[in-house]
């Protein structure tokens, strides 16, 4: 399945609370639920003043319903082409 990072804007990310990450991650994963096992979530990242995601799915208009019905911006939706890492020096 195509994996994809989504970058999404949201001034003082890196200052949300523990209980906003956890709301914020509730309702990506009640969304989730509701569109069914072919988008998942892999994991985020949280910087200052943006949240970067990384997600599996058919397709970047899933990516953006997504986002939509959970009240995400989706800023910018990149497709990854390769994953490289230390063992791709190998």
């Amino acid at each position: 399945m195509p994996k994809y990072v989504i970058e999404r804007e949201i001034p003082g990310a890196g200052d949300l609370s523990s209980e906003q990450l956890k709301g914020v991650s509730q309702t990506s994963c009640g969304v989730l639920n509701k569109m069914g096992p072919e988008i998942q979530w892999v994991h985020s990242y949280v910087t200052s003043n943006k949240i970067y995601c990384v997600y599996n799915a058919p397709n970047e208009e899933m990516i953006r319903e997504h986002a939509t019905q959970g009240g995400f911006p989706a800023n910018a939706v990149s497709k990854v082409s390769t994953i490289i890492d230390p063992t791709t020096a190998e």
